[in-house]
């Protein structure tokens, strides 16, 4: 079973975008402004997460933990801030890490805390926050396209490159007893006479398609395609979400 935690949500938001922005910004093309758009979102969702947690149920080890995921964050973000000026803009890529890895911590206290398979309960937790931070990165850097018009499509190819990659494991953690496929052949009963399952079936094949359009979107040469891509992402990003959203609520 999954526990449909909105502070676990949220945090495992913010470390899969932290992640995947250590991802693009190692390679140093990516104007510095997008990494402080990137940061300053999910120290927002990490802090809403610790408000959450104080009005609902507070797991102690697990807010300790992300608010040093808060502070990890900050750090980078001055020192590049700082930095704006140089000509040598753009930041040390590994500074980057530091916030994502204390999170995967975070991320292990809340799986563990929420019970089940302690296996099976980290993957989930763990998966999920890679496949939600790296659709909402693809989308984010998309948008960038707009700001940065001749950055090359390279990092964008990566990140929706990674979701194809993710995907798989994502729906395999959702599927593996007790998952969706009890739900789809009627052993749970989500409460709406299994429509619940046929919706999570239609976003989990609709993400992967939408995938594959995005890729065939990027192979074109007009400025154009990158904005149609990005609106695809828009789309990923309900489907992808409804994904794990749903297998959440209908499981927990």
């Amino acid at each position: 079973m999954i526990r449909l935690d909105a502070t676990t949500i949220l945090l495992q938001w913010a470390v899969g975008g932290l992640l995947f922005l250590w991802v693009t910004c190692r390679h140093r093309q990516v104007g510095i402004g997008y990494g402080w758009l990137l940061r300053i979102t999910y120290m927002v969702m990490l802090v809403s997460a610790f408000v959450v947690a104080v009005l609902t149920e507070v797991v102690i080890e697990r807010e300790i933990i992300m608010m040093g995921v808060v502070a990890a964050t900050t750090v980078p973000l001055l020192s590049s801030y700082s930095k704006r000026k140089e000509e040598n803009k753009y930041l040390n890529p590994n500074l980057d890490l530091v916030a994502p890895i204390l999170g995967i911590a975070a991320l292990v206290v809340a799986a563990l805390d929420a019970g089940g398979p302690p296996a099976l309960a980290i993957a989930r937790t763990l998966i999920g926050a890679i496949f939600l931070g790296v659709v909402s990165d693809a989308m984010l850097l998309g948008h960038w396209y707009l700001v940065q018009p001749g950055l090359t499509r390279a990092p964008l190819l990566e990140l929706v490159r990674l979701i194809g990659i993710i995907w798989p494991f994502e729906l395999a953690v959702l599927l593996y007893p007790t998952g969706m496929l009890s739900v789809i052949n009627g052993n749970i009963d989500d409460g709406y006479g299994g429509l619940l399952g046929w919706f999570w079936l239609a976003c989990t094949l609709m993400t992967i398609v939408l995938v594959f359009v995005t890729r065939a979107a990027l192979k074109e040469r007009q400025y154009s395609a990158v904005m149609a891509a990005t609106g695809l992402l828009y789309l990923a990003i309900l489907t992808g979400f409804g994904m794990d959203l749903v297998a959440r609520a209908t499981l927990a």
